[in-house]
């Protein structure tokens, strides 16, 4: 239970009661992740998650990647139910070695697998978050109806509820959704994924590391991590591709696949941005039926 002094922490105290270390600096103005500076001159991030369960799922996805020792995430020095501290990534230039490497890393992250489509991470919450979207980890065994049921038509309805999206839209969705067996190309095991992976949470270190920030972990489909890259944009991604693809070779078609897997980051956007991706997300889904 978050005690009343708690709910009222600023980032530096709320550092200093997880790590138990004096705080002695803050970036000012720095909001949440905040840069805070330990005792001994660490750096570390502090980050407040004001939705129930929202922190668990972080912490516990962030442990989950880090597990496999592939792509590297930032270290958890300490958490609660509303704050986390993470060690603070010293950033440098995107670099086309350092991607052929994070697409090698990718690869095997996604072949480190989960129990189900939808599988939380231990001791993840399944009622989770993409951003500041909710998002349901349910576990399924069949991914075109799991990919529909839990990432595309939830969306779809919370935007028709909004009215981001119009009643007889929601009809573009569903009939994706009714061809999803015959869209989604071969059968795939349930990948490891990072689940929110654009650009913004790609920080390309200064010792030349990949990491990932602010995962979205569940089992799910590998090209979805891949389609989400591509979507929003990502330095080198030829280069992250082709490592990838030399470790684990994708299944033929994957490039035309990418629209269905971006659905679901569309529809999210839509949700929580408005109708300029609704228009996307439509564009998107027609692409996919005229194939």
């Amino acid at each position: 239970m978050v005690t009343r002094d708690e709910a009222h922490e600023d980032p530096g105290r709320a550092a200093s009661r997880l790590t138990g270390r004096p705080v002695t600096g803050a970036r000012a103005g720095s909001g949440s992740p905040a840069e805070v500076t330990l005792d001994g001159g660490t750096r570390v991030m502090v980050k407040r998650g004001d939705a129930p369960g929202a922190v668990r799922a972080e912490v516990a996805g962030l442990r989950w990647l880090a597990a496999t020792g592939t792509v590297r995430v930032p270290a958890v020095l300490g958490h609660d139910e509303r704050w986390m501290v993470t060690e603070r990534v010293h950033t440098g230039h995107p670099d086309p070695d350092a991607a052929l490497r994070f697409g090698q890393g990718l690869a095997a992250l996604h072949a480190a697998g989960a129990a189900d489509f939808g599988a939380p991470p231990p001791d993840g919450p399944e009622d989770a978050f993409i951003g500041l979207a909710p998002m349901r980890n349910t576990p399924g065994t069949d991914w075109p109806r799991w990919y529909a049921e839990h990432r595309v038509l939830p969306y779809v309805r919370g935007a028709v509820d909004r009215g981001t999206l119009r009643p007889g839209e929601a009809a573009v969705f569903e009939r994706v959704c009714a061809r999803l067996p015959e869209l989604a190309g071969p059968a795939e095991p349930p990948a490891r994924l990072h689940g929110d992976l654009w650009n913004g949470n790609v920080l390309w270190g200064s010792d030349g590391e990949v990491r990932l920030i602010d995962p979205a972990a569940h089992g799910g489909h590998r090209e979805t991590d891949l389609a989400m890259l591509a979507l929003f944009g990502c330095p080198h991604l030829d280069r992250v591709l082709a490592g990838y693809d030399g470790t684990a070779p994708l299944a033929d078609g994957w490039r035309e696949r990418a629209g269905v897997h971006q659905l679901f980051p569309l529809l999210v956007h839509t949700v929580l941005f408005g109708r300029g991706y609704a228009e996307q997300a439509l564009a998107v889904a027609r692409s996919a039926l005229a194939r």
